[in-house]
């Protein structure tokens, strides 16, 4: 049984027990409930909204981590204009805890 999670703009494919990296859902150690797209248990597709109204998908915040960085540079020719930035995204590390269909 597999499903596929949007969370942070994005979608992700999960199993049980996998663990992987999104944009910040919560502080380690605390229970996110994910909104899934799509639940595919052997034959069963459920990809509808009313099929989808009772399925879940649980994960627990295992982390934090962050990024790389990236710099950035503004320069406009013969003004004098400069500007320098840069930024370093933070990332939750979740692991699957269950994956029902309703």
């Amino acid at each position: 049984m597999y499903a596929v999670v949007k969370t942070g703009g994005k979608q992700y494919r999960v199993e049980e027990g996998q663990r992987l990296h999104v944009e910040r859902v919560g502080d380690p150690g605390t229970d996110v409930e994910l909104t899934p797209v799509m639940v595919v248990d052997g034959d069963a597709v459920l990809a509808t909204p009313d099929q989808l109204s009772g399925a879940t998908v649980t994960a627990r915040v295992v982390g934090e981590t962050r990024g790389p960085k990236i710099n950035a540079f503004n320069y406009k020719a013969k003004a004098n204009q400069r500007k320098r930035w840069g930024h370093r995204q933070t990332y939750a590390t979740i692991e699957i805890t269950g994956i029902s269909a309703g």
